[in-house]
């Protein structure tokens, strides 16, 4: 099952993506007038700088570092062909001031700000359009300081939707590594309608009870690799989207060739690895394996609901170990809001060929909740070689759910006791969805298969 097409196409762009680049052209931030003590705002340093290397887009490119020191700054856009290089103990800092956060358009897949009708703030580092550019450093950090963010969104005085700490749109051969991203006002790692993404050795955090500060979300982007990362936040760890009712529908941009590897993470209020809700544009190809999932409320999870239309399909989840999780697995038919009054009622998602295997849970309160939608059951969900220790007297819930299952403990729902080995139809990560499960080839071969999954994604 592991050594399908799939699993080789993956692996092969994931490998083509060089995590550094030669750079011929190098500037520092002080260069441009930019102190780094944390007071002075140096928006204009970081734009300024950059504006000069743009000169040396076609000359290979250029570098901007970014020395130890605290620097505030608002957000500035970045350019192609840049390295934006951060040393050990330099601190992107963002601006406290919502006026040093740009308001712009609206995604097109989403119709609206994703918290309010209208526009939305640009984020801290932000690019549209852009090929080859890496944001990098040695463990340096990038911090939101989303706190008064959060209290806005809490007292309801928000006038547009929160920015989020990166946001890359329309761009291909993206590189985000070896840094550290705290207190995000909102989502952390965004690249949306984006190419061949590398996001590796990235450190995320934010405080626990902190609103909808997701950890990396591509969305409506393809051949994206995750690979290396701690994660602690307070929403999902990953989340992969692809828009929101009738205009992701339209749009029509999947998400699709996802590689998620080595992933550990924490989450008080969502999932170690989700898909939606927004997902209108269809989410498929999407291969995940050691994940590591603690001191969180749910596993894995998919979230959709009528109205959203599209697809998450062939999506295969191996490797999994969850420890003090509420819920393992969870999938939601009827989650979330409406961008507004205008979605199709009647465009049902399509959720099939999910398949979820070789996981080990301790201290997890109740296995799975499976729900689909009426007259549109959810269809090839399979689970093999599952074992958690449950504290629920009803491990499972299920219903208008199909599918399968194989060495599940505590044995799974009704809905899935056909045994997967005795049919063709559970999805393995490769390129066809039919295959044969074998279960006796993915029976965990030690209890340290817990704390260390042995695939891994080649180091870059």
């Amino acid at each position: 099952m592991v050594g399908t097409q799939w699993s080789n196409v993956s692996s092969t762009y994931c490998k083509d993506m060089a995590s550094s680049v030669y750079r011929p052209h190098s500037v520092t931030i002080t260069e441009f007038g930019a102190v780094g003590d944390g007071v002075t705002l140096n928006t204009k340093a970081f734009q300024n700088a950059i504006f000069y290397l743009n000169s040396f887009a076609d000359k290979g490119g250029a570098q901007l570092f970014v020395p130890a020191g605290r620097w505030l700054t608002g957000s500035f856009s970045l350019i192609s062909h840049l390295t934006l290089s951060l040393d050990k103990d330099a601190e992107i800092i963002g601006s406290p001031d919502s006026s040093d956060w740009p308001v712009i358009d609206p995604l097109p897949s989403y119709g609206r700000g994703r918290e309010l009708p209208g526009k939305r703030h640009q984020s801290l580092i932000f690019g549209t359009n852009l090929t080859d550019v890496i944001i990098t450093g040695a463990n340096g950090t990038i911090d939101g300081q989303g706190a008064i963010w959060w209290d806005w969104f809490h007292s309801n005085t928000l006038n547009y939707t929160r920015p989020h700490l990166v946001e890359l749109m329309y761009s291909t051969d993206v590189v985000i590594s070896n840094l550290t991203f705290k207190n995000s006002p909102f989502w952390n790692i965004h690249p949306v309608y984006c190419s061949q993404v590398l996001v590796q050795h990235v450190t995320i955090l934010a405080p626990l009870n902190s609103p909808n500060t997701d950890g990396i979300d591509p969305d409506s982007s393809t051949n994206v690799c995750i690979d290396h990362c701690y994660v602690r936040n307070g929403d999902d760890v990953i989340v992969i989207k692809s828009g929101w009712d009738e205009y992701g529908i339209s749009f029509a941009r999947p998400s699709t060739n996802i590689s998620i590897s080595n992933i550990t993470g924490e989450t008080r209020g969502g999932a170690g690895i989700a898909f939606g809700s927004e997902m209108s544009g269809g989410i498929s190809e999407v291969r995940a394996e050691g994940l590591r999932i603690v001191n969180s409320m749910h596993g894995i999870r998919i979230k959709t609901a009528p109205g959203r239309g599209g697809y998450v399909k062939n999506v295969y989840i191996s490797d999994v170990s969850m420890d003090n999780v509420s819920m393992a697995i969870r999938i939601t038919g009827n989650f979330g809001e409406h961008p507004d009054d205008k979605y199709d009622r009647n465009a049902l998602p399509m959720i099939s060929n999910i398949t979820i295997e070789n996981v080990v849970g301790v201290n997890v309160g109740v296995a799975g909740i499976l729900e689909g939608i009426e007259g549109d059951n959810f269809s090839s969900i399979c689970l093999s070689n599952v074992s958690l220790s449950v504290q629920s007297m009803h491990p499972w819930n299920c219903s208008l759910i199909e599918g399968y299952s194989n060495s599940v403990i505590p044995e799974s729902c009704e809905q899935l006791r056909t045994d997967c080995g005795q049919t063709p139809i559970c999805y393995d990560g490769g390129s066809s969805s039919a295959i044969h499960a074998q279960a006796a080839r993915h029976r965990l071969s030690s209890a340290s298969r817990l704390l260390n999954p042995l695939l891994k994604l080649a180091m870059l």
